[in-house]
């Protein structure tokens, strides 16, 4: 059973949320032969004051 994770930003809408989790599915099933329902995809909001890049705060680089 393949779990695709995905982690981004907050601040993406329930249809593009929906849309992402339509087309991951879909290109698994192609990918490796499975059926959708064996497809389960996690997404988890991030927000950007907890990810850096190189050591730097997303919500720093945004603000400054």
């Amino acid at each position: 059973m393949p779990i695709i994770r995905v982690e981004m930003f907050k601040g993406r809408s329930r249809e593009q949320k929906r849309a992402l989790a339509r087309e991951l599915t879909e290109a698994c099933v192609r990918a490796v032969a499975c059926a959708p329902d064996a497809v389960t995809i996690v997404i988890q909001d991030v927000d950007k004051e907890d990810w850096a890049v190189a050591g730097v705060l997303v919500a720093d680089k945004v603000a400054g």
